[in-house]
């Protein structure tokens, strides 16, 4: 349940959520050059698709965030990536809400930057294909559990009989932290082992 629906958070924490979120992607296309932008929409559309596909997990359910994998490759640029998502699955398929638009994009988004900013230097200077993976999965596990925490905090600001729900939800994010670390692994790996360019910061990539 990382895309919360409208009507259940309290208009303060939705101000905030999108001031954040605001303040994330002001800066991120401050950053960003020509380059960066066909990085951005496919990860934005791989995002898009496999949230899509959601998972029954006990009495809610789960699905790929890549906020560590957008994060690694994006660096910042994940946060109009993620925003640009939400608001097309919130249009076409209502899922999440408009209201919570910033909230939700700062609670994927937010952890995927940090994750790209601390350990993005260490992956692309890693001896080997192995090892960027297994930082990288390190990273994604931390992004799903800090998503979830975040997802937790927003219900808990918003009303404190949302605890047990956001207790719930937070074991959910186990099984989602392995897959998520798993898939992110093999995908950094991948790249670090044919195309290591493709996880230089986004607006150092050298020009096609």
């Amino acid at each position: 349940m990382a895309h919360i629906p409208d009507g259940i958070l309290t208009l303060p924490v939705l101000v905030g959520g999108a001031a954040v979120a605001a303040t994330g992607v002001g800066l991120a296309l401050r950053r960003i050059d020509d380059r960066a932008i066909p990085r951005i929409a496919i990860l934005s559309a791989v995002f898009f698709a496999a949230s899509l596909v959601s998972i029954p997990v006990g009495p809610s359910s789960v699905h790929l965030l890549l906020a560590g994998l957008m994060g690694i490759i994006l660096g910042p640029g994940v946060f109009p990536a993620v925003l640009v998502a939400l608001i097309l699955q919130a249009v076409l398929f209502g899922f999440g809400g408009l209201t919570t638009l910033g909230v939700n994009t700062v609670n994927i988004a937010l952890p995927g930057a940090l994750t790209g900013l601390v350990l993005g230097p260490f992956i692309r200077r890693a001896s080997s294909p192995l090892r960027a993976g297994a930082i990288a999965a390190v990273g994604a596990a931390f992004c799903t559990f800090a998503t979830g925490g975040l997802v937790a905090l927003s219900l808990w600001l918003a009303s404190s009989d949302f605890t047990p729900v956001a207790r719930i939800l937070l074991l959910t994010y186990l099984p989602l932290a392995i897959a998520e670390a798993a898939v992110t692994a093999t995908v950094i790996a991948f790249l670090t082992r044919v195309q290591p360019q493709a996880l230089l910061p986004q607006n150092t990539a050298p020009a096609e």
